[in-house]
């Protein structure tokens, strides 16, 4: 079944291996690790969660844990 094109959707950005792609996970690496989170650099960039996600994991950052705030049960 062939599907009419979506007049909204942006062409999808590939960024192949080498310096180019080398120089923005390095950016990205530097905010991150100076606080950051994935979903801004996401927005910042662009680029979804899951490609700025990747970025970050092939520049060997180590991932903070999800955060938020402990929920309060009681008064």
């Amino acid at each position: 079944m062939v599907y009419p094109p979506t007049p909204n959707k942006t062409p999808a950005r590939r960024l192949t291996p080498g310096p180019d792609r080398d120089k923005l996970a390095a950016d990205l690496k530097a905010k991150y690790e100076g606080g950051q989170s994935i979903r801004a650099l996401a927005e910042e960039t662009g680029r979804s969660y899951g490609g700025v996600h990747r970025l970050l994991q092939d520049a060997g950052v180590t991932f903070r844990s999800r955060g938020g705030a402990p929920r309060r049960t009681g008064p």
